[in-house]
């Protein structure tokens, strides 16, 4: 099973995110690659089973031009017949509009025909032991859900 994971990190909260979940789907078999939204194209997605896209929320729900860009991209694609998950940080600051951008991922990937392994992922700023605690679990779930 291959597993592409995307990430956007402004703060390093999401590369770390991404690197964690990185070693959780290698532990658990999946062939993985890893790489920056800003330098990934997203039809990459077309050469994996699973797509997963880590992302933040920049205040009020505002994408960045590194995540809008690649939220274009992803626009473009049919990706029926693939799973994908979406997590992402944010800050409670910022109530109403908290890890926005991760759901509006959510939507796209379940508009381009994706079919979605697990409920999306959020976390406070950067991920603490519980916050890890939440990535190895959705990893097994993954696992668990596409090795049936």
């Amino acid at each position: 099973m291959k597993a592409r994971i995307v990430y956007a990190s402004m703060t390093g909260n999401d590369a770390d995110i991404a690197d964690i979940l990185e070693e959780d789907l290698q532990d658990l078999g999946f062939a993985v690659e890893t790489s920056e939204a800003e330098f990934t194209d997203a039809s990459d997605y077309l050469n994996s089973d699973l797509c997963i896209f880590v992302t933040y929320t920049y205040g009020e729900g505002k994408m960045t031009d590194d995540v809008a860009d690649f939220y274009e991209q992803l626009k473009e694609l049919d990706l029926s017949g693939k799973y994908f998950a979406v997590m992402g940080s944010g800050d409670l600051i910022y109530a109403d509009h908290f890890c926005e951008n991760v759901f509006d991922f959510e939507k796209m990937f379940k508009k381009i025909g994706a079919t979605e392994v697990t409920k999306p992922v959020t976390i406070e700023n950067a991920p603490d032991d519980d916050a890890i605690a939440k990535i190895d679990k959705t990893a097994k779930e993954m696992a668990e859900k596409l090795n049936d």
